[in-house]
């Protein structure tokens, strides 16, 4: 009986002591547990400002970059407008060149032919030595051409003047703008503006010698 009771007391110190390891054990997985469940925490602590400032900086970067971007677009786009300015300002004038290298062409033929009608009514009433002045290079002439002539009669001559005046209003469509010396038929000037028409009697137009006064102008001779 004594041996009994000495196996039940060692049986009891011996489930104790198992008792007490394993409650140790115990203790010490369960720090190792709560650093293991710690250690995620932090990293996820740590992986969070990470990824905010990933985040962050490419948006703060975007933000910065379209706004140099603008500046960009906007320096671009002024320097673009003046160059644009400027060849339409050099387009223009040659608009304008060409606008009035047309404008003093058609004057030109214009001004031919209305020298030609006069010349024609001229010739048609037998006028002699029929020719024009071309006044326009010349700066102190009072029109751009003349148109000179002469006839034997003051009856030719108020003749040669009333066909002018008919073939023009017919032909050109334009009237006498004034007219002088009808009353003794010595010398008869008609006035068109741009064409002046001097119809003399033979001997005045040898006095006067108008011819020679513009000896500068370039002379073309009508004939029939």
């Amino acid at each position: 009986m004594p041996i009994k009771k000495n196996t039940a007391a060692s049986e009891g110190s011996v489930t104790a002591t198992e008792k007490k390891i394993t409650a140790a054990k115990k203790k010490a997985v369960v720090p190792a547990e709560k650093k293991e469940a710690a250690v995620p925490a932090a990293k996820k602590k740590a992986e969070v400002p990470a990824t905010k400032k990933k985040a962050v900086v490419p948006a703060e970067k975007k933000e910065a970059a379209v706004p140099a971007a603008k500046k960009k677009a906007e320096v671009s786009a002024i320097k673009k407008e003046p160059a644009a300015s400027k060849k339409k300002s050099l387009k223009e004038p040659s608009k304008s060149k060409t606008a009035k290298k047309g404008s003093s062409t058609l004057k030109n033929t214009l001004d031919e032919m209305e020298i030609k009608c006069i010349a024609d009514a001229i010739l048609d009433k037998k006028g002699s030595f029929v020719c024009s002045l071309d006044l326009r290079p010349i700066g102190t002439a009072i029109c751009d051409y003349f148109v000179v002539c002469n006839a034997d009669s003051s009856t030719q001559v108020n003749a040669i003047a009333d066909n002018i005046e008919e073939m023009m209003i017919k032909n050109c469509k334009r009237r006498v703008f004034r007219k002088q010396g009808k009353e003794n038929a010595f010398w008869i000037i008609l006035d068109y503006a741009n064409i002046v028409v001097h119809i003399f009697q033979t001997e005045y137009r040898q006095f006067y010698r108008l011819e020679d006064l513009w000896a500068d102008a370039e002379r073309t001779v009508y004939q029939e």
